[in-house]
């Protein structure tokens, strides 16, 4: 649909307009950053002459970079992999552009961009689709926390997507064809170019020709949950009924005397990158899920906190996962003195393997898909989004993902069950 044209169209009217103006453009490949500045470069090169033997003379302008000396502004084409490319200088229009395709360390390169711009400044973040996970695809979830704006555009936004021959009769339509009729208006030639795309390019279409901003981030690998089924419990979930300690606790549902509760525990090493920590509560009767604690915590500092939630629920027996980091957060809470410790035997804590992993997962995977109004947390549902089969039989968050609440959302409905049994 041309919007790389339109946005570099739009950034070099600001440029040559606008004396100090310095606009970068990302492309996440070299061939890519090529490409686009011949676009800006015809921009020029069609200008009155005039214009171009005037005000906006070029002191400079190489492979990809256009200096205009007399209105102190530049232009610049780099690439995601020039980690450089924003640093030491102020970047008043940023566009990146394929964010989703973008490799080595997009995180970083994102981060040091954006820095390089003021408040002022204008961000445009692009791409299509390339699964459920990565930066874009985060950029993308988060959007209405970071404040940006997000513009979705399906195929049936470009003409050019029609059977033009004009001989397919597409009826009877089928019930997903009739919606899209009613939802989008699309004509019998649209519907007959969609068939033949579909057939062409069977799980890839909705990646590659989107239709709406949910379907096309599709996962590399077998979702295990059924989207359908996180569709309804995001539709089904209430406001939570406070959010405490700087935004790491979350309630939907406050303690109530004679109820007993369950706390699974998912944790992590503390530090800043990685995985976070995090503890699911759930009502031992309903399952429902209460509230949900989630950030970066030492072993001892997550150890407090869990005391903390766990007398808040009435006692609630802490169901903590022993691997790893989870023997240090069972340490503490021994040395501490909390009773209400599921035991796996003559052992504190649950043992998540590759015999008791498959059966946690497929369980929560049923009672999602059975009773999907008792999750309401939006960052458990965004990660059964992203939490895939892989081919080795294993499973776990996509590639650029996050599993935590997953996987402590698993431990607590297991550790339910093993509580029930005994």
């Amino acid at each position: 649909m041309g919007i790389t044209t339109y946005v570099a169209a739009r950034f070099f009217v600001q440029t040559i307009t606008r004396p100090g103006t310095m606009t970068v453009q990302v492309a996440h490949d070299q061939e890519s950053a090529e490409e686009i500045f011949k676009i800006v470069h015809r921009f020029w090169e069609n200008l009155p002459e005039t214009m171009k033997r005037g005000a906006l003379t070029r002191s400079r302008a190489n492979v990809r970079q256009m200096v205009f000396p007399h209105i102190d502004c530049e232009y610049r084409v780099a690439t995601a992999a020039d980690v450089n490319a924003g640093r030491g200088i102020t970047v008043h229009n940023l566009h990146c552009s394929e964010v989703a395709r973008w490799l080595r360390e997009p995180e970083e390169a994102l981060a040091s961009l954006r820095a390089a711009v003021p408040v002022d400044g204008d961000i445009i973040l692009e791409s299509t689709p390339n699964g459920a996970g990565g930066v874009f695809y985060n950029e993308w979830q988060h959007a209405t926390e970071t404040g940006y704006t997000r513009h979705f555009f399906p195929w049936w936004y470009d003409d050019e997507y029609r059977d033009k021959t004009g001989l397919v009769d597409v009826h009877p339509l089928s019930p997903e064809e009739e919606e899209l009729v009613q939802r989008a208006a699309l004509s019998d030639a649209q519907i007959a170019w969609r068939r033949t795309n579909r057939a062409q390019l069977r799980g890839l279409a909705a990646q590659e020709y989107a239709e709406d901003p949910v379907s096309c981030f599709r996962a590399s690998g077998e979702c295990i949950f059924e989207l359908e089924a996180i569709e309804r419990a995001l539709e089904a979930q209430g406001q939570p009924t406070s959010t405490r300690e700087n935004g790491h606790l979350t309630v939907w549902f406050e303690p109530r005397y004679g109820r007993s509760y369950i706390i699974g525990v998912d944790p992590a090493g503390g530090g800043t990158e990685g995985d976070y920590a995090c503890a699911e509560v759930i009502d031992r009767q309903t399952a429902m899920q209460c509230a949900e604690l989630h950030g970066h915590y030492s072993p001892r500092e997550l150890a407090l906190k869990l005391i903390e939630l766990g007398r808040m629920y009435n006692s609630a027996v802490l169901v903590v996962e022993r691997n790893n980091h989870g023997h240090g957060v069972l340490a503490n809470l021994r040395a501490v003195g909390y009773q209400q410790v599921y035991r796996d035997g003559a052992q504190d804590g649950w043992l998540t393997s590759a015999v008791t992993k498959p059966a946690m997962i497929e369980n929560l995977a049923a009672i999602l898909a059975i009773k999907p109004q008792l999750f309401q947390s939006t960052k458990l549902l965004t990660e059964c989004r992203t939490f895939i089969r892989r081919a080795d039989g294993g499973s776990g968050g996509a590639s650029g993902s996050h599993d935590d609440c997953v996987m402590a959302m698993a431990i607590a409905l297991a550790g339910r069950e093993a509580v029930a049994g005994r």
